[in-house]
């Protein structure tokens, strides 16, 4: 990536909150991400790092829209009142490009003010979510340990009320993987139009870089993980199950992010979506305390750019050491892989669940490979037929009346 090839745009997801949330749900990575910051008073980034961060987010983009992502830990703590200093402070700095905000939230403290707010500047709320009360309340409790379902359709109906667009974040785990049609429905009941599924993959051991890990073969993928994790088949089946619905009579009406990923990828397009991209390396964090990593699910010390109270943003993600963890993804990848016929639709996906052997012995195999490789030779069809109706100027959605045809045959 060049700032003189093409426009110059990238994605900094912002955490002035850092790891600081009132949930303490089991399979969170970013909880224990307080140890990097032992002696931080804080997980507030002061007003005057938030002005110098929406300053260079903004003068930095060679794009007209610029899109502010808000995540945690939990940034409703920072209070309403922070997130109005946001707007201000980026209408002061627009120079007449349009500014979009998304805030992830698990959706426990927002009232009525909050919805206020978030409708009057046009906010894309995401909602952490797990599915009905019994799945939901399995891993996401409050600190105490009390369960949150109740709070969180609360925040839900508020949203509803104030007509707010959100969209749903569910991790998919190792006790929810199996209520894929129950979580799918009551999804687009609570009014998710656009629907995330999350595998959740924790490594065992706790260390620093989880990837310096030792790698075990794929007759034994459990030995490596927490028991929560997902097993590669178990969300192999989830995704399957879901698709089995949504192709009945959801398409262009529901979106999935999976789903719309890898129809991208067989059409040829980008896949919308890093972890099915060729590369990546053009979504950083930037911490409540301005260090700046090269992304969410790398932030470990080898990993840390620089901060943006002595650097700019702009040379932070222009540095070589980001440019070589983004093609690095090409790289490494075994001869398994290489060869496999859905290679364009995985791309190996995220370089952090690489862990495996195959049976080969050669390192580099996704834990997960099994799982969507079963999931893309399912889709497999109705992708190809997405695809020629799109290329004759046609609807997806025609896919629809299709399939009952096909599952006939």
């Amino acid at each position: 990536m060049s700032f003189y090839d093409k426009p110059f745009a990238f994605q900094a997801m912002a955490k002035p909150i850092g790891p600081a949330c009132n949930l303490n749900c089991t399979y969170c990575y970013y909880l224990e991400k307080q140890k990097l910051y032992k002696d931080s008073g804080s997980f507030r980034m002061s007003e005057e790092l938030l002005e110098k961060f929406i300053k260079q987010y903004i003068w930095v983009q060679q794009v007209n829209t610029i899109q502010f992502v808000w995540q945690g830990g939990e940034p409703t703590l920072l209070g309403l009142d922070y997130f109005k200093l946001v707007v201000a402070l980026q209408k002061k700095y627009a120079d007449g490009k349009k500014i979009e905000n998304a805030f992830q939230t698990n959706g426990t403290l927002l009232d009525d003010e909050w919805c206020a707010f978030f409708k009057k500047h046009n906010f894309l709320v995401g909602i952490s979510i797990d599915g009905p009360k019994h799945v939901h309340d399995t891993f996401r409790p409050y600190r105490n340990g009390t369960p949150t379902f109740d709070h969180v359709m609360r925040g839900v109906l508020l949203l509803q009320k104030h007509q707010v667009e959100f969209n749903t974040l569910t991790v998919i785990h190792r006790y929810n993987a199996k209520y894929a049609v129950e979580i799918y429905n009551f999804l687009k009941f609570i009014g998710g139009g656009f629907l995330q599924f999350i595998p959740i993959v924790e490594r065992r051991k706790k260390i620093e870089d989880p990837t310096t890990l030792d790698l075990v073969g794929p007759e034994d993928p459990d030995a490596l993980v927490t028991d929560w994790s997902v097993r590669p088949d178990e969300f192999g089946n989830f995704l399957i199950a879901v698709f089995n619905e949504w192709v009945k009579r959801d398409v262009g009406k529901v979106y999935v992010l999976q789903f719309d990923s890898a129809l991208a990828n067989w059409v040829g397009e980008p896949a919308g979506i890093c972890i099915f991209s060729k590369t990546c390396g053009e979504a950083v964090v930037v911490e409540h305390n301005g260090d700046v990593y090269s992304c969410d699910h790398y932030v470990y010390p080898e990993y840390k750019l620089g901060n943006i109270k002595d650097q700019t943003l702009f040379g932070l993600v222009q540095l070589e050491k980001q440019q070589k963890f983004g093609q690095n993804k090409l790289s490494g990848l075994p001869q398994q892989c290489i060869k496999c016929e859905y290679r364009f639709a995985c791309h190996g996906e995220c370089p952090k669940h690489r862990f495996l052997q195959t049976a080969d012995g050669e390192p580099g195999l996704n834990y997960l490979c099994s799982g969507y490789k079963k999931f893309f030779a399912h889709v497999d069809p109705y992708m190809q037929f997405m695809e020629d109706e799109l290329k004759a100027n046609r609807p997806p959605s025609n896919v629809m009346n299709w399939a009952r045809k096909y599952r006939q045959n």
